[in-house]
């Protein structure tokens, strides 16, 4: 069975300080409540060593919100794949649509974070998603189709298996407008489609695709009851412990 799972993006806030003592109050929030989800909390990489250390990882797995696409090297101010796994982190955000926007990250650059992710232990969560206009244009489901297809569809079953998926409808992030349940939903189930045409059916059923548009603890829990949306990539709602303790409930 596919998990659930709520996962918070930091994206660049809270200084190490700031970010330890989050994390600590998300952990204690979580002590002695049995959740229906797996919980991720995705820091800045300055904070990753110590987040680790600071709270139970077995109740709160920690991931970074990116890697570099080279293993090693001449590379000034990159962190590799390799350098995430070692502080500890279990997971790692790829393909953000900020990292697709403003770092103008293409499918191919994608490719190469998710192989050398998985050759370092890393589980990828992998963002897809469209912009408003390809949403409006009815586009939606080939550019969602494609940025599976192409950074991900060169992949075995074994390691696809190991991928979780964020659809992000781009133009419902920080805007404060969300996809209904009904578009989320429909979305999603294509995506599983999409997965089950190449892969077979088992592995689109194990595969969790969380929801990430603007997820608040008053929406959740009509996205989570949703048959094909496993759970939420969570931005500004992670940054406070009751917030995202709130959509961790909606489970």
């Amino acid at each position: 069975m596919r998990k659930n799972i709520v996962a918070g993006n930091w994206k660049m806030n809270t200084t190490v300080q700031e970010g330890v003592a989050l994390a600590k109050e998300i952990d204690a929030a979580l002590a002695g409540v049995t959740t229906k989800c797996d919980v991720i909390i995705a820091t800045p990489f300055t904070h990753l060593v110590s987040v680790v250390n600071a709270i139970d990882t077995k109740r709160i797995g920690v991931g970074a919100e990116n890697c570099a696409d080279k293993t090693e090297g001449a590379f000034t101010g990159e962190v590799s794949a390799k350098m995430v796994a070692s502080t500890g982190a279990q997971y790692v955000i790829l393909g953000h649509s900020e990292r697709r926007a403003y770092y103008h990250e293409t499918p191919e650059i994608l490719k190469e974070k998710v192989l050398l992710a998985l050759a370092n232990g890393l589980t990828p969560i992998f963002c897809i998603g469209e912009v408003l206009e390809e949403r409006e244009a009815g586009k939606h489901f080939e550019v969602v189709k494609a940025q599976v297809e192409e950074s991900l569809f060169n992949l075995s079953a074994e390691d696809f298996g190991k991928i979780i998926l964020a659809y992000e409808p781009v133009w419902a992030i920080g805007t404060g407008k969300t996809a209904t349940a009904d578009q989320a939903e429909e979305i999603h189930a294509f995506i599983r489609k999409t997965i089950a045409d190449k892969y077979g059916k088992e592995v689109a059923e194990n595969t969790s695709i969380l929801y990430g548009g603007s997820c608040k603890p008053s929406n959740a829990p009509e996205l989570f009851a949703k048959p094909d949306v496993d759970g939420g990539l969570i931005g500004g709602a992670a940054l406070k412990a009751d917030s995202f303790m709130g959509i961790i409930t909606a489970f």
